[in-house]
């Protein structure tokens, strides 16, 4: 096992029942380990269930739970990796109707656009901020953020398990 140790958490935001089972698994491949999800109804998609899990693994973990969970219908998903020795931080988005889209994340998990992305912003505005504000909303990750939120939203009142310590 890696000395270099990182956690994170999966939102499956909407899933249905037939796919649940597969989803664990699939996670629990990734994982090297078998693994239960505690799935509840998705108030904001009547007939949809939605479950979070807490994960640790080493740098990368966090691509690789993206990866094998990703083109599945009527599935939506986060999953965060928190930074570790030499590695950023991560979130990947994913929704049925724009595909996957990941994220360069700080310690407090906000978005890092990085400069070669600005520049081709810039560029590409060739003086319309319109087109600018565009590109920025992309590399923001905005368009997901608006079609996860209510999904996001109905989970509130779901229980939180903390993690206390990556070994």
């Amino acid at each position: 096992m890696s000395a270099s140790m990182t956690r994170g958490v999966i939102y499956i935001h909407s899933a249905s029942a037939a796919l649940c089972p597969h989803l664990q698994w699939a996670i629990g491949e990734v994982l090297g380990r078998a693994v239960t999800l505690d799935w509840s109804d998705q108030s904001a998609a009547p007939g949809l269930l939605r479950a979070e899990y807490q994960w640790t693994g080493e740098p990368g973990t966090g691509a690789r739970i993206a990866s094998a969970m990703r083109g599945w219908q009527h599935l939506r998903f986060e999953v965060t990796e928190e930074p570790s020795p030499g590695v950023d931080g991560s979130r990947w988005s994913f929704t049925p109707e724009l595909g996957i889209f990941h994220a360069t994340t700080d310690v407090a998990g906000n978005i890092m656009v990085n400069e070669e992305r600005i520049r081709w912003a810039y560029e590409k505005g060739d003086g319309n901020p319109a087109v600018f504000f565009q590109e920025m909303s992309i590399a923001l990750g905005e368009a997901w953020d608006e079609e996860l939120e209510p999904f996001r939203h109905a989970g509130e009142q779901s229980a939180v398990r903390w993690l206390n310590q990556v070994v």
